[in-house]
């Protein structure tokens, strides 16, 4: 029995010749038998033995299409060759068919196909922000009738399919449309129709050393468009050498983002002010209120304070003039005929002239006092490579006696470098450094942590081969610390954490409310936000500059008498007379730890509610 089964696969191993004789073999013994007992036992069938044969090799030439014509054996076999070259020819034209449509769903399958699509997004390159882009996109496109997007990336098609879909589920009226290849490819890239896009959106790559593939990404653009002006084009770069170089490749309607910097400001805004970082979430996402642009014949020749107080679904918060943001403009800013107001509103149409001067209840408003800067002293557990600006950052708020500690291992800083990122301010600042693993307590115990007024802690950079949200590891180590030390000293610490993956907020043993900086996700927000409108770039330049408008929380007992009930028109004509634009407020109640924390940006101008001395309000100021 196995001689016989190895005499059988050897007659396999001969070709294709071994394989049809086979199959014609096995189907001969398996038809000819059967087509017999059909004849045997048909009572119309011929009762002689040679008609009883001509009708078996009739019924087996009608199942195996061998024709079964009887007669003359040269009849019989011009019948078999026929049928054999009828057999041949279907079985190659079904081959060549089946061939050319598994090519092709191979194609379809390694995402090859050019899109077809107008006005569509191109988001280019995969990292940890193409789920906040994508995402922020498809919101966006909720109110329009068809949106698409494309995403190209140097990896498998159906592996970014099920990624994406596995993040966001149901998109809506948005198609979502992967293609693979390598972005720097120009070829590859006009797969996405880019010319015909309304945005393209090049992503920065997870290893901060891969900035030079952003640019090449940006010049590869340039060339599939063949010089023609093409959409507007927003990028990011974690290095500010490589900013330059970017914007250049870019063209005229680029914008490069420097994520680093952008990231180190907000940690130091929200380490100066806890709660910001909620405030820029809601600005900054589609889901609530964002900024918008818009003019009106109207208030033309009229002052930026009259325009305060125009809209009541709308917070005006500064002008853009001739491409240049300007936020919270001095009060007697006259508004000219090109300008365009910048506002905080619900949609692109919710900026609506009302007149609210008449709900301004003055008797209720904090008559205004100046108030000096303190000092301020800050703790920053960890090092990395957005360290130094965050300490370049704090120094230029700094005012005499204000202090930077910093604890960290000797393998991330040195008490040089940590002293080299201040020194600017050396007249005004005092930088100490401890080395130490900030992940256990005794590190922390001896640092007199309830002198500080708040605590930044910094994950590591991640090394070659790591994922970029396991650095977020040793951040909810800290965390876990500082939660024990809260709880033998009763004093709930202000912390800003920074972390790399928004999944590990929940994990954090901190209070909904606090402030955690998910550096990745804020910049796919300001990528999505100017892909809508480029003009917005203007606005975020001056939102992230140290010498710009900036968001701020203020007391609400600066603005509205404690316990008096007031309308919020009233805190925005109090906030007027101190040179600032009321955007909303926070309540620190029972509602904080609710899902906005407490947040309310835009309230309509005729909200009225009581005011506590634990509120905050939201204004766009200069310090």
């Amino acid at each position: 029995m196995g001689r016989a089964r190895y005499w059988f696969d050897t007659t396999l191993t001969r070709g294709t010749s071994a394989l049809v004789g086979w199959l014609a073999l096995g189907c001969l013994v398996v038809v000819l038998p059967a087509s017999a007992v059909l004849v045997w036992t048909d009572p119309q069938a011929p009762t002689s033995r040679t008609g009883r044969l001509a009708a078996v090799w009739r019924l087996t030439g009608e199942t195996l299409r061998l024709g079964g014509a009887t007669g003359p054996l040269l009849r019989v076999l011009l019948s078999v060759l026929l049928a054999l070259v009828a057999l041949v020819y279907v079985s190659t034209l079904v081959g060549l068919i089946t061939t050319g449509l598994t090519e092709r769903l191979t194609a379809l399958r390694r995402g090859r196909s050019v899109v077809i699509e107008q006005g569509h997004s191109v988001v280019l390159g995969w990292s940890e922000q193409v789920f906040t882009v994508v995402s922020e996109l498809v919101a966006a496109n909720a109110n329009q009738r068809y949106g698409a997007v494309a995403v190209l990336a140097d990896r498998n098609k159906t592996t970014m399919e099920e990624a994406l879909s596995g993040k966001m589920g149901n998109t809506g009226r948005t198609r979502l449309i992967c293609r693979s290849g390598s972005p720097t490819d120009p070829a590859r890239l006009a797969l996405t129709q880019p010319g015909a896009a309304s945005a393209v959106l090049v992503l920065p790559h997870d290893d901060p050393s891969s900035d030079p593939e952003v640019v090449k990404t940006l010049l590869a653009l340039r060339s599939a468009l063949g010089g023609a002006e093409g959409p507007p084009v927003v990028a990011a770069v974690r290095d500010d050498r490589y900013r330059l170089a970017a914007s250049l490749a870019a063209g005229r309607r680029g914008t490069v983002l420097e994520s680093d910097a952008i990231t180190a400001r907000l940690i130091v805004q929200s380490a100066r002010r806890p709660g910001l970082s909620l405030v820029y979430r809601d600005l900054l996402d589609f889901a609530g209120d964002e900024f918008y642009l818009t003019s009106d014949p109207a208030l033309t020749g009229r002052s930026f304070c009259d325009a305060l107080l125009a809209y009541a679904t709308s917070s005006v918060v500064g002008v853009l003039r001739d491409g240049k943001a300007l936020l919270n403009p001095p009060p007697h800013t006259l508004i000219g005929t090109g300008d365009r107001l910048i506002v905080v509103t619900r949609d692109d149409d919710t900026a609506r002239l009302s007149d609210c001067s008449g709900l301004v209840d003055e008797s209720a408003m904090t008559p205004w006092q100046p108030v000096s800067a303190r000092a301020e002293r800050v703790l920053i557990l960890g090092w990395n490579r957005r360290a130094s600006l965050i300490v370049d950052q704090l120094g230029r708020y700094a005012v005499h006696g204000s202090v930077i500690a910093v604890v960290a291992d000797r393998q991330e800083v040195t008490a040089e470098q940590v002293r080299e990122a201040g020194r600017d301010f050396a007249t005004r600042l005092t930088i100490t450094f401890r080395t130490g693993d900030v992940t256990r307590p005794e590190t922390l115990r001896g640092l007199d942590i309830d002198s500080y007024d708040s605590v930044v802690v910094l994950g590591p950079d991640p090394v070659a081969g790591q994922k970029p949200d396991e650095t977020d590891n040793r951040t909810l180590v800290t965390l876990l610390v500082l939660h024990l030390l809260e709880q033998e000293s009763g004093r709930e610490l202000p912390v800003v954490t920074e972390m790399t993956d928004d999944r590990n907020r929940t994990l954090a043993p901190i209070s909904p409310g606090a402030d955690v900086i998910i550096s990745g996700k804020l910049i796919g927000l300001l990528m999505a936000q100017i892909s809508q409108n480029w003009h917005l770039a203007a606005v975020f330049e001056e939102l992230f500059s140290p010498t710009g408008g900036q968001v701020r929380l203020r007391p609400a007992a600066s603005y509205i008498l404690p316990g008096c009930e007031a309308s919020f028109a009233t805190v925005v004509a109090a906030a007027r007379q101190r040179g600032e634009c009321a955007i909303g407020y926070r309540r620190h109640d029972r509602a904080t730890a609710a899902p906005d924390h407490g947040v309310r940006i835009n309230p309509d101008k005729s909200e009225r509610r009581r005011w506590a001395d634990q509120d905050e309000v939201i204004v766009i100021a200069h310090d």
